[in-house]
């Protein structure tokens, strides 16, 4: 299979061809389930089309907690078919489809009551285990054991002495969920399936009932396309609603949006081996591992303002940090916190207010001939969703259609990974770069890092680190532009990159080095240039203060202070 590449001349022509002739199907959404709706389709011998109105997971799928997992306390509601699915999904991602995006990750759940809490949460986890075994995708995780206090301590010596009195510590998995996307929006297009970024749906084409296709507005060059498919299927999310009010029809569901907020500390803040595991009065805790940080979140509530750009008040973070420094011996201070970041999980409306109660399920819906919707579900589940949105769309088409493939199909990267993985020391002799820095790059790109180490070769500058942000190599701002389909600076030091949560400066002082390394991919002149550090930066400061405020109306009037985009 030849590797897709995702630059600007690449995404013009793709949009081109969309506009050529009518595609079999054509997705909505450049999240996760748009992206693997594309992938789906495409490998199912679909002519498939892909636009996506901003950059590929810019809303929900790059501010998730970035974890795999099964979804633990959705046993205590007795959810044991999500739980089932999930874990299988986990299980494949880690053994077959992504090894090298999808990594274990060890959770320790301090126990507070002596007797049965042990008990109770012990069974818990221990069916979780046998879920995931039984599922035939889940040997591959450690199983869960049980730790005294003083064992337990050894592990998170973080803890307060008092915050427990004994312990479980379980398996679950994490990504990066931008780059996941981004990697499966390349292996969609690998297959044949035509994608392009900042191209907006503004409307609907419609020949009587049926709808025959939309019109998509070139966000980045100004023109507009009329793009025909057998079948739409709108993957837009916490967008759903909007999405279908474009063609006036009243949704068979609904679609709430819940803002979960994250904080991003330095390693050194939490001395702890492991992940941690928190019972708080709504919901659970994480702090989960990250690199050379940690990520603490998340927060559950219901959220109708911005949705392009979900705003984290102070009384959010306050939230965060109470909730973790209750259980911590050197508690976290404002100052500790080097990023935020806000994101909305799609929820399918039901009769309870409380967001958190609200169903993780999805539903999908063929509300008239010609759309298909899919929408609520969970990041681990994607490919479930997708299928189940491919499916539908099948029985609108006039041909036969090959059924669903991509539990066999690895995202590109992941053919190769582990081998390299095992010579990697011998990559990092042949390139001379630290063995770390291989593995840093086997672990974000997989085979594809031989991509990335050819423009090393081709330009050794490109092999240093970024002056003010070196967990990354110079190579990969520009990679993120020629092969992943970036098209401005906030989208490399954003999502192709977490250069924006993983500094103190928000990424501002890497700002110029990497708009002056991206510039001559993207065809920007000076002027440019100019104008995409000064977009950053007072996108950076609208943030800041929304962090500020008090509650969600102020923070999201501050944060909608910045312009969306930078127009060329």
């Amino acid at each position: 299979m030849k590797t897709a590449i995702l630059g600007p001349a690449q995404r013009a022509e793709a949009l081109a061809r969309m506009a050529e002739r009518e595609l079999d199907i054509l997705v909505v959404g450049g999240g996760v389930v748009g992206a693997g709706t594309a992938l789906d389709a495409a490998t199912r011998g679909l002519a498939t089309g892909l636009v996506e109105a901003r950059d590929w997971a810019s809303g929900t799928s790059s501010r998730s907690s970035k974890l795999i997992h099964g979804g633990l306390r959705y046993l205590e509601m007795l959810d044991f078919a999500l739980v089932r699915e999930a874990l299988k999904e986990r299980g494949l991602l880690l053994e077959r489809l992504a090894p090298h995006l999808v990594k274990p990750v060890p959770f320790l759940y301090p126990l507070q009551h002596k007797g049965w809490e042990r008990w109770y949460a012990g069974s818990g986890v221990a069916l979780y285990d046998a879920m995931s075994v039984s599922s035939g995708h889940g040997r591959g995780l450690p199983v869960h054991r049980h730790l005294s206090q003083k064992r337990a301590l050894r592990v998170a010596p973080c803890l307060k002495r008092d915050a427990l009195v004994g312990a479980l510590q379980y398996y679950d998995a994490q990504m990066d969920d931008a780059r996941y996307v981004a990697t499966m929006v390349r292996t969609a297009a690998a297959y044949g399936a035509q994608v392009a970024n900042r191209a907006r749906v503004v409307g609907f084409l419609r020949e009587g009932e049926r709808v025959v296709g939309v019109r998509v507005e070139d966000v980045e060059g100004g023109g507009d396309y009329e793009i025909r498919a057998q079948q739409i299927v709108n993957a837009t999310g916490v967008w759903t609603d909007d999405t279908q009010a474009l063609i006036g029809e009243r949704g068979q569901f609904h679609v709430r949006a819940s803002k979960g907020i994250h904080l991003v500390v330095p390693k050194d803040r939490i001395h702890s081996t492991t992940g941690l595991i928190l019972r708080t009065e709504k919901s659970v805790l994480f702090v989960i591992p990250w690199g050379r940080h940690w990520i603490v979140g998340t927060t559950d509530t219901g959220w109708d303002l911005d949705k392009a750009h979900p705003a984290a008040s102070s009384a959010d973070i306050d939230y965060l940090l109470e909730h973790v420094n209750e259980v911590l011996a050197t508690p976290l201070t404002r100052d500790d916190v080097e990023g935020v970041y806000a994101g909305l999980r799609p929820l399918l409306a039901g009769e309870s207010d409380a967001t958190s109660k609200l169903s993780r399920e999805h539903t999908v819906a063929h509300p008239v001939p010609g759309l298909v919707v899919v929408a609520g579900g969970k990041y681990t589940t994607y490919r479930v969703m997708a299928k189940d949105a491919v499916d539908e769309a099948v029985h609108g088409l006039d041909q036969r259609v090959a059924d669903c493939v991509t539990e066999d199909v690895p995202l590109v990267g992941a053919e190769g990974y582990k081998a390299l993985w095992n010579a990697r020391a011998r990559i990092a002799a042949r390139t001379g770069l630290h063995v770390a820095r291989i593995e840093h790059l086997l672990n974000r790109y997989g085979s594809l890092t031989e991509e990335l180490l050819e423009l090393v070769v081709a330009d050794p500058s490109l092999g240093e680190p970024l002056a003010h942000a070196d967990d990354y190599l110079r190579a990969e701002a520009v990679y993120a532009c020629t092969h992943e389909g970036a098209r401005h600076l906030d989208d490399v030091l954003t999502r192709r990159t977490r250069i924006s949560i993983e500094t103190f400066d928000r990424g501002t002082r890497s700002a110029r080095e990497v708009a002056e390394l991206i510039a001559p991919a993207l065809g920007w002149d000076d002027d440019q240039v100019e104008k995409e550090i000064a977009h950053y930066r007072k996108r950076v400061e609208a943030e800041r203060e929304s962090q500020r405020q008090p509650d969600d109306l102020t923070a999201d009037a501050a944060r909608l202070g910045a312009p969306d985009i930078v127009p060329l």
